[in-house]
């Protein structure tokens, strides 16, 4: 059954994703932020037709946890779920993501208009200085912004080295990290077909000061409270 449920929920991102492309190629010409919230809207309507659709459900803790300034967000990152629902509790969201995701047909052409932060791998050690500059660009213009500091989506019961970027964007912008630990990756996980019924939980914690830290060190503090939260957590109900 769960099986042909996400099937079901694919077809269902099939037909949505073309056509909120297309709505946000046609709405270039508006500013930023409110071209984004399209963007947003189609993270909601997949989010919520994975609950209608699938069953996953979801609860969040540490609400009282969120600023009101813009913030570098440091998030778990085992599943898509966590991609499509942090922009319902957060401001407008700036993703630091690869350049490759924008030739993407649909997906990719509609992110290009959401405003993300763009890494060229091939750029090395300028591709830090990069992401900066980006970063400052999207405060001024509204936005608060993401990095999932493992890199890529990871299995649930592995760890991944916790890269420093977050922690030095986070440094080199002076402003606090948003730490956020869920356990979606147990009901939708990286490259399986059969998502699971069940309730996510997903944690805000509280900010982490960045001035003064050292990189290593301030990613260390973040990836303590991130995987602890994630064990605490456990398989969802």
């Amino acid at each position: 059954m769960s099986a042909l449920r996400s099937i079901v929920f694919l077809g269902w991102q099939a037909l949505v994703t073309p056509i909120y492309a297309a709505l946000m190629l046609a709405t270039f010409w508006l500013p930023r932020v409110p071209r984004h919230r399209i963007a947003a809207h189609w993270c909601r309507t997949v989010a919520y037709g994975a609950r209608w659709i699938c069953g996953i459900r979801w609860r969040v803790e540490g609400l009282e946890n969120l600023p009101t300034t813009p913030h570098v967000v440091m998030a778990k990152h085992s599943s898509t779920w966590e991609t499509l629902t942090l922009g319902i509790y957060l401001p407008p969201l700036a993703f630091v993501a690869k350049k490759e995701l924008l030739r993407v047909p649909f997906f990719g052409w509609g992110f290009a208009l959401a405003s993300p932060i763009t890494i060229d791998r091939r750029a090395g050690r300028t591709a830090m200085e990069q992401i900066a500059e980006q970063g400052r660009l999207r405060f001024a213009q509204g936005f608060w912004i993401v990095v999932y500091p493992e890199g890529t989506r990871i299995p649930v019961g592995r760890r991944a080295k916790y890269k420093t970027g977050g922690a030095r964007l986070a440094i080199a912008l002076d402003v606090p990290i948003l730490p956020v630990a869920h356990n979606a990756g147990w009901l939708w996980p990286k490259g399986v077909l059969g998502k699971r019924p069940g309730v996510i939980t997903m944690v805000f914690g509280k900010p982490i000061a960045s001035r003064g830290k050292d990189p290593g060190a301030l990613t260390a503090e973040v990836e303590q409270w991130i995987e602890g939260e994630v064990a605490r957590l456990g398989e969802p109900a």
